[in-house]
């Protein structure tokens, strides 16, 4: 890459550790160009507006989150054992954000009533992930590892609040085991979804 694109990464690497600790809205050019050494019109000349930046940052995190939990997920075999590797590679990234914060998580509440770009391109990231686990539990109902009643959208509605009661318990209660009892909690959850014919073969 050329220089100034590197400049722009190493930019937007440091806004997304900062907007992961902070918020985004807790990302400001002046902090930012603070922590890059530079000039904020040096910082401003790589983003049209702050609002152009955090949603870069935005992106940044979505294709993270990709990388590290959806991509390797379409690996497993369908149904229900590619939902079982969504689920654990969601926690492993979880365990990881217990210190730096999701992005995902603060945005909901920072824009949970506020119209605009930024709300518009964090709703669309969440449903397009939120879209991936209902086209997974479709799919094991299908092949038969799911019961042919399970409600799709019941199942991720449950599996996304697993989620965020171990974000919860883990970063602001700082509950010790919260892990444990997500995956326990997600074990028992299939177990109320799994066909019997999905037992045996996992025997």
């Amino acid at each position: 890459m050329r220089k100034g694109e590197l400049t722009r990464v190493a930019i937007l690497d440091v806004a997304l550790n900062l907007a992961s600790r902070d918020g985004l809205e807790g990302l400001t050019i002046g902090l930012l160009a603070e922590k890059m050494q530079m000039s904020k019109s040096g910082v401003f000349a790589h983003f049209g507006s702050r609002e152009d930046l955090q949603i870069e940052v935005l992106k940044l995190y979505h294709s993270h989150f990709e990388q590290e939990v959806f991509y390797p997920s379409m690996k497993a075999p369908r149904g229900l054992p590619r939902l079982e590797a969504m689920f654990a590679r969601w926690v492993k990234r979880v365990t990881v954000e217990i210190a730096s914060g999701c992005i995902y998580i603060s945005g909901a509440v920072e824009y949970d009533d506020r119209p605009g770009a930024i709300r518009d391109a964090l709703v669309g990231m969440v449903r397009a992930w939120q879209e991936a686990l209902l086209r997974c539990v479709r799919q094991a109902v299908e092949m038969g590892h799911l019961r042919a009643d399970t409600n799709p959208q019941q199942m991720v509605f449950e599996i996304y609040g697993l989620i965020l009661a171990l974000h919860h318990d883990a970063r602001f209660l700082r509950v010790p085991g919260s892990v444990e009892r997500a995956q326990s909690s997600f074990e028992r959850l299939i177990a109320s979804y799994r066909t019997p014919a999905a037992d045996a073969a996992a025997e």
